[in-house]
């Protein structure tokens, strides 16, 4: 049997084949496509960009396969976190952008729900934050800004759910994405919340009313989209989740206490529970399988992989590697120079729209292999502040950390994190994290794999071990990135 895994990312669509044991036949990527920035601290994307990418991405994997496409059994598609999700009408044409989970231009509609209603509220009801981040605050921003677009909006699809709508005509989201969006939905009960949507003034109708398992198979593959994929007509699609929690269970996350990061153009670090560690400064949401009994939990950074391509387009470095070869004969801590990474604000555990990044130290003796350096070691420092959250709170973590993501073909950062966080470090050994993870959901709902944690047996990991002698430094170095975090405002009580 063949299985077909699609994540449709923030900035390109990935798309990977792979046989029952989990063993990939074939990989493909999609051009690039951008973020639409109008106005600073606005990130925002068109539904058809995502379409196509879908389609490159699907139709280039399927090009390398040395098999018929017909024999795919199912398909799975998970995607990024949309904020608002395509607003649609009734003839599911889109009316406007998807706010997507970058944006920040809520922030009078985050003050508002403070001010009148109370964070500790809508937490109380739905178990997340009051912060832009959350699709709900962008949904009130939207309200407000372009009522024609609200009054005339259908339902509020994620990006992955358009798409599977196109290939099936069902409509649909799965309870991680749901869960996502925030505020008005119940992470505890697992379903709408009707009393935080009156609060709120956001109509329940607007969302899809079945809200299923990320493992389910919710439609059959119509004609149109059959003919364009070269893929049979009726095939089984499969509900998928939010790309951070796909991307979790690709690198083997099935039980509590195990954890991952997966470092795109964010980073979100997650563990999984059953959902007495709820916490307002995590996000929370129902994981990817046994979602309704397990909860997803996870903080990270609102760039990561995006202060990389920032990095190089402010030095003109194209390939990495020359300049990684500087940066390791650098001295631990960038020879003084410390970044807070917070370029677009930062949500958990930070809850910090308004944080801008701060280079602090730089001198004449500093160049760009020390700049590099720094971004290096403040993606690291991020994950570090969110597993010290988690462990605050009782979250028990294994002592093994899984890494999937694009940064794991750095070997710089992840001998830097290995020592930062103390922890061997498991590596899934592609960069193909979620669409792997989805291949797998795809599996699982057609009954060719038993249990979640039968991913393990697909798994060949590669293993990083911390510097004994790194560690130490860098543990000095990380309470010196704290204490700058409270000097400057950045870090919550």
């Amino acid at each position: 049997m063949l299985f077909l895994g699609v994540d449709i990312g923030t900035s390109s669509t990935k798309a990977v084949v792979v046989n029952e044991k989990g063993k990939i036949l074939a990989e493909g990527l999609s051009d690039t496509y951008i973020v639409e920035m109008p106005k600073p601290a606005w990130a925002q994307q068109n539904a058809e960009v995502w379409v196509k990418g879908f389609k490159e991405a699907v139709t280039r994997a399927l090009g390398k396969l040395n098999t018929p496409s017909k024999n795919i059994t199912a398909m799975c598609i998970s995607g990024l976190y949309g904020g608002t999700g395509v607003p649609v009408d009734e003839n599911f044409e889109p009316l406007y952008p998807a706010l997507i989970w970058m944006d920040k231009r809520a922030v009078e509609e985050t003050l508002w729900v403070k001010e009148h209603l109370g964070w500790e509220k809508i937490f109380e009801l739905t178990g997340n934050y009051t912060d832009p981040y959350f699709g709900y605050t962008k949904l009130l921003w939207l309200k407000k800004h372009e009522p024609d677009v609200w009054k005339k909006t259908h339902l509020f699809l994620t990006p992955k759910d358009y798409v599977i709508y196109l290939l099936t005509g069902e409509v649909v989201i799965d309870l991680s994405s749901a869960g996502n969006i925030g505020g008005i939905f119940d992470v505890r009960k697992k379903k709408w919340s009707e009393e935080a949507a009156e609060l709120l003034g956001i109509e329940l109708s607007k969302f899809p009313e079945h809200v299923v398992d990320s493992s389910e198979i919710v439609g059959r593959l119509n004609s149109i989209w059959a003919n364009k994929l070269s893929l049979k007509e009726g095939l089984p699609i499969v509900a998928g989740g939010i790309d951070a929690a796909v991307a979790t269970l690709a690198a083997g996350v099935t039980k509590p206490g195990e954890h991952a990061a997966m470092v795109g153009t964010s980073m979100c670090w997650g563990s999984i529970h059953t959902g007495y560690r709820i916490d307002w400064r995590l996000v929370n949401f129902p994981y990817v399988t046994n979602g309704r009994k397990v909860t997803y939990s996870f903080g990270g950074a609102t760039t990561s992989g995006a202060i990389i391509e920032w990095f190089k387009k402010l030095t003109g470095v194209g390939d990495l590697s020359e300049i990684t070869q500087h940066a390791e004969k650098i001295s631990v801590g960038s020879d003084g120079l410390i970044l807070l990474p917070f370029f677009m604000g930062e949500r958990a555990p930070i809850w910090k729209p308004e944080a801008r990044a701060t280079l602090h130290g730089l001198s004449l003796s500093h160049g760009p292999a020390h700049l590099f350096r720094a971004v290096l070691e403040a993606i690291a420092f991020s994950l570090r502040s969110s597993m010290d959250v988690a462990g605050n709170i009782g979250i028990k973590l294994e002592p093994e950390l899984r890494v999937v993501g694009g940064l794991t073909r750095n070997p710089l950062w992840l001998k830097i994190t290995a020592a930062v966080v103390n922890r061997k470090l498991l590596i899934l050994p592609t960069s193909l994290d979620a669409p792997y993870g989805d291949a797998f959901l795809a599996a699982l709902a057609v009954g060719e794999v038993g249990e979640p944690d039968s991913i393990k047996n697909w798994i060949e990991w590669k293993t990083v071990e911390p510097d004994s002698k790194l560690i130490s430094e860098y543990e000095r170095v990380y309470q010196n990135y704290v204490e700058l975090m409270r000097k400057l405002g950045a870090l919550r009580a």
